[in-house]
């Protein structure tokens, strides 16, 4: 191995660790042919690259974002998958027939549907246990998203703010290490709130009732909740003070929060609101911590 690429990692990782890493590296690679090696060279820049950042597995900033980044694709998935049952549901209540409706539609739109789409598909793929298939699908989606809107495409209600919100939560989920990704109890967490975050939303703009729980779904307050207060289990259960669990889901939350800039039709103060809900559930949860523990 060249001596550059062992310099990729910190100094004080290297005198620890640099000489058993150049010997594995060797004897891992000795028989393997070109394409295989470029490929383990390129894992050990990678891995040196995220030592640098403090974001390997050993490292505190590593293990937040590992408990990110399922919340932060079921939040993508929240958003993308509301959008989509949004226009469906206009789809199927307009008088209209499907067929000319369906002709009405650009392909910019057509495109941004499917976008949408291939981040729900990649999320459910992901968190049902198929983490890097999975968050191949998703993130080609929202990169897709925040592509369409930098070439000029005319798809967005809220300007910059989904394809910031998309190209955040890629940057969280990238940043899981690799040996923590697809935790099954962190990925069936991120599920459940992301189903209760997005049916009952859908079963109001269905017209079926207009409270969800006996909580309003104006201005996307409910997902942001349903995430807030999943941050608020997480942390009781692990008897945490929830400032790293509440943290995490703040850090999964720009698309919700893209979601409820949406709903609110740009008005910031339902959106500042929305975003309060998080400290505050943070303080309860702390309050109830400190009560139990007293106990």
């Amino acid at each position: 191995m060249s001596d550059p690429l062992i310099r990729l990692y910190p100094a004080a990782y290297r005198a620890a660790y640099g000489q058993e890493i150049i010997d594995v590296h060797r004897e891992m690679t000795a028989d393997m042919p070109r394409p295989a090696r470029l490929r383990a060279d390129a894992d050990l820049i990678a891995h040196a690259l995220r030592v640098r950042l403090g974001l390997d597995s050993a490292s505190p900033t590593g293990r937040f974002f590992a408990l990110a980044a399922p919340f932060a694709l079921a939040a993508g998935a929240v958003d993308s998958g509301l959008r989509l049952t949004r226009w469906y549901a206009g789809l199927v209540l307009s008088p209209a027939p499907v067929w000319v409706q369906l002709s009405a539609v650009d392909g910019a739109w057509t495109l941004y549907m499917l976008l949408s789409l291939l981040v729900c598909v990649g999320t459910v793929i992901a968190l049902t246990g198929r983490w890097g298939p999975g968050v191949g699908v998703a993130v080609c989606g929202l990169l897709g998203t925040a592509v369409q809107w930098a070439v000029g495409a005319r798809v967005y209600d809220d300007g910059a703010v989904a394809p910031v919100a998309a190209l955040l939560t890629v940057a969280v989920v990238l940043a899981c290490p690799p040996d923590r990704r697809g935790d099954r109890r962190l990925s069936a967490a991120a599920g459940a709130m992301a189903a209760a975050g997005w049916l009952p939303v859908v079963v109001v703009n269905a017209g079926a009732y207009t409270g969800a729980f006996g909580v309003t779904t104006d201005y996307g307050a409910w997902p942001m909740l349903v995430l807030a207060f999943t941050g608020a289990v997480l942390a009781l259960r692990m008897r945490s003070p929830g400032l790293r669990e509440l943290g995490a889901v703040a850090v999964a939350s720009p698309p919700l929060v893209a979601y409820s800039y949406t709903t609110a039709w740009g008005d910031l103060w339902p959106v500042l609101g929305v975003f309060l809900l998080l400290p505050l559930v943070a303080a309860l949860t702390a309050f109830f911590q400190a009560v139990r523990r007293r106990r």
